[in-house]
């Protein structure tokens, strides 16, 4: 008799080709997981005609996808990305009574509901579920805005028990695995895996660098926009003469765009692809990476990786005590600056004026690459949801 191949489900919101870190390195391991004789069903949310994408690109090879349509994006509103992320469970849902995996690999985005109805799903039918932790929610969202105390404790024991129920816990950083062992009380094993970074294939790091700043990523509620943008104008004001390119979407895409038509040393590219995304950063001298403090502890930026391909060195602007300022100085790849106008304003002129020479170690970059490379996830994924 012919052993019919386990069926593993692979959920996470955000996909290839139109989130190409997280999206690419699930789509090889869901690649790797059928040619080895898994049947695999990956289930997200359709933001670029996903099925067309994958036969024009000649991937996604023996892997059922069941795409539903996107409603929002990183720039909408917060009660209709609700409403999305709702929508969005209830296809989850669906989807695994239809296919009824037997191991079932899940990702935070969106977070709380989706991981909970899939600990339902794996209670009521004998399943097991990886869940992986890229931010810790509802913590995360209510640092910036925050959420009804009655719904926060709700949405905080759902959480937990998701956590407890699964086989294994997947996160970026000790800071989050103790965050999560402390809330959740879990017994399960808890691992510590790097995000990887986005393809530098083509990307040529080894021209002269432009003299100043680049950031590419989400400029959302947790990236410090407004004072960044405050601290390059009283850096303008003093006469700072280096040059700032911001590309990227989110809440304060318009107050990019109008700073850009403002100042002449500072260009916003708004979104642009991966590809150009890291071009822009391999470019310039250094990269931006404000964070919120509060945050630091419940989620890790994820243009960091890419960043650290990119070979500019990395001005991280959030407090001394942080998870992002600890990573930065252990693995040496730049400098931290406290959250304020005056500091950061005086560190753009201190990099200008000559003042700081020397933020990295090019050897702990290289050993930090070799940990980012997107086979090293891929192939700790696959021990972690298959064996």
């Amino acid at each position: 008799m012919t052993r019919k191949p386990i069926k593993v489900a692979v959920i996470n919101r955000s996909f290839w080709p139109v989130y190409p870190v997280i999206g690419e390195a699930l789509l090889r391991f869901a690649e790797g997981a059928s040619a080895k004789g898994y049947s695999v069903s990956v289930i997200m949310q359709d933001h670029a005609g996903i099925k067309a994408r994958l036969a024009k690109e000649n991937r996604g090879e023996g892997v059922n996808f069941y795409p539903a349509k996107a409603l929002t994006t990183s720039a909408s509103g917060i009660l209709l990305r609700a409403c999305d992320a709702v929508f969005f469970m209830l296809w989850v849902l669906a989807v695994l009574l239809w296919v009824r995996p037997r191991k079932v690999y899940v990702s935070t985005d969106p977070p709380v509901v989706v991981p909970f109805i899939v600990m339902l799903y794996s209670r009521l039918f004998g399943a097991e579920y990886i869940y992986h932790l890229q931010d810790i929610h509802p913590e995360a969202a209510n640092v910036i805005i925050p959420v009804n105390k009655w719904v926060y404790n709700i949405l905080l024991k759902m959480d937990a028990l998701t956590m407890r129920k699964a086989k294994c816990l997947i996160t970026i950083t000790e800071q989050m695995a103790a965050e999560i062992r402390a809330r959740s009380g879990t017994a399960a094993p808890v691992h510590v895996l790097d995000n990887p970074a986005v393809s530098f294939d083509g990307i040529d790091t080894t021209k002269p660098k432009v003299s100043g700043f680049s950031f590419c990523g989400n400029a959302g509620r947790l990236q410090r926009i407004p004072l960044v943008l405050d601290a390059i104008e009283t850096y303008f004001a003093r006469g700072g003469q280096l040059l700032f390119s911001f590309a990227g979407g989110g809440v304060y895409a318009d107050h990019l765009r109008a700073f850009s038509d403002r100042f002449e040393h500072f260009h916003y590219h708004g979104q642009v692809t991966p590809t150009e995304a890291a071009q822009i950063n391999a470019d310039y001298t250094w990269a931006l990476l404000p964070i919120e403090d509060d945050v630091t502890r419940f989620a890790f930026p994820s243009k960091s990786s890419s960043y650290v391909f990119s070979g500019a060195n990395i001005l991280a602007v959030c407090g001394e005590h942080t998870g992002v300022a600890q990573w930065v100085k252990e693995n040496r790849v730049g400098l931290v600056v406290k959250p304020e106008i005056d500091a950061l304003a005086g560190i753009f002129s201190d990099i200008e004026n000559g003042a700081v020479n020397e933020a990295g170690d090019q050897n702990a970059r290289e050993i930090l690459k070799a940990r980012l490379r997107f086979d090293v996830f891929v192939n700790a994924l696959d021990k972690i949801v298959l064996e």
